[in-house]
């Protein structure tokens, strides 16, 4: 039986710090959701920049607890959840202004079906930095509904979806990023190639080990990495660029890269004015998208079904897998040391992950 208050880590009030609060209350699941114990939670970006920036611009309210990723161990399913069970071992996004399933706190909740159970082969921190960056990008690439961010690409399950883009190169940007790395290993799923990233070099063989067939240093100018490309490719257009940076720079480099008929995603989804001109001028003929990463969102929710009813199975059997962790010491006591790492881009080619249960 969970207990009824826990530790938590939030955000009293605008421009406040994190803090830890010693009574948050454990919330009760609904039917179709489950109360997960959270073993591990995974950091990403947005969490400093809600801080930093604050909520005011996405609706929010305080106070705010943080975390959108997360592991843990099945506490409660609720009436209508059959396909788990009370000590499961599953992962689960987290969701932004969505208190009750943040995960930087020891319980949470999570709707049933955008929860996948974790393959033995897994740790709970490895699980805990799947969700967030792999469904930004899979609601990039294979959401079909007319509302969402998407570049429409069938998806492995369906037709089309193993077989159209074979023998077709990829750009992605950003390759190292925790997003890039699933960007590169879908690229792969779907038959893309040559796959071609840009990374520190010091990364370069474990983004081979993940599909990319050529890593490209990221120091070199935009200019010289277009020659690169053309080199790769053989003077062959890029049909599908993922920007996992989304600097202004990355962007036109991506862009400028693609086919007349290409299809870019960028992972900042409010930048588009950077691109706007062109996007302009080329009347939309080269496809740009820039997602969303809820699930739970109209556009995004049968995709999400749809990918989670494949992710035990995808990481079972090496299909996908998570990104390299690093476990912060004190449990959500070491968030904000990580969180503040983040900020001053002194993180590469890892996630960090937090232990909520360890938190003193």
């Amino acid at each position: 039986m969970a207990p009824t208050t826990q530790k938590a880590l939030g955000i009293a009030a605008e421009g406040e710090s994190w803090k830890v609060f010693n009574d948050w209350p454990v919330p009760k699941p609904g039917p179709n959701d489950i109360l997960a114990k959270v073993i591990s939670a995974a950091l990403n970006p947005a969490d400093w920049k809600i801080q930093t920036y604050g909520l005011s611009a996405m609706g929010g309210k305080y106070p705010y607890i943080g975390g959108i990723d997360g592991a843990g161990v099945v506490e409660e399913v609720g009436s209508q959840v059959k396909n788990f069970t009370k000590g499961d071992k599953v992962f689960f996004p987290g969701g932004v202004n969505e208190l009750v399933r943040s995960t930087y706190q020891q319980y949470c909740l999570a709707p049933a079906e955008n929860v996948a159970k974790i393959p033995d082969n897994l740790t709970f921190d490895q699980a805990a930095s799947i969700p967030l960056c792999l469904a930004t990008v899979a609601t990039g690439i294979w959401s079909h509904d007319p509302e969402a961010h998407s570049v429409s690409f069938p998806a492995p399950w369906e037709e089309g979806g193993l077989t159209k883009f074979k023998g077709q190169p990829a750009l992605i940007v950003g390759g190292s990023s925790s997003v890039g790395q699933y960007a590169i290993q879908l690229a792969k799923l779907q038959g893309f190639s040559p796959i071609i990233t840009t990374s520190s070099l010091k990364h370069a063989d474990y983004l081979k080990s993940l599909g990319a067939t050529h890593v490209l240093d990221r120091s070199l100018s935009p200019e010289a990495i277009a020659a690169e490309l053309q080199k790769v490719t053989g003077g062959k257009p890029i049909t599908y660029a993922y920007d996992a940076i989304s600097e202004e720079a990355t962007q036109h480099l991506a862009y400028d890269a693609l086919a007349a008929d290409g299809a870019l995603v960028v992972v900042i989804p409010f930048s588009q004015a950077i691109l706007a001109e062109k996007v302009k001028r080329d009347v939309g003929a080269k496809k740009v998208a820039y997602p969303s990463a809820a699930l739970q969102w109209p556009e995004n929710k049968k995709l999400g079904v749809e990918l989670y009813a494949r992710l035990e199975e995808w990481l079972r059997t090496g299909v996908l897998v998570p990104n390299r962790v690093e476990v912060l010491p004190g449990g959500l006591n070491g968030v904000q040391e990580g969180l503040e790492r983040m900020k001053a881009n002194k993180v590469s080619g890892v996630k960090l992950v937090a232990r909520p249960q360890e938190t003193v």
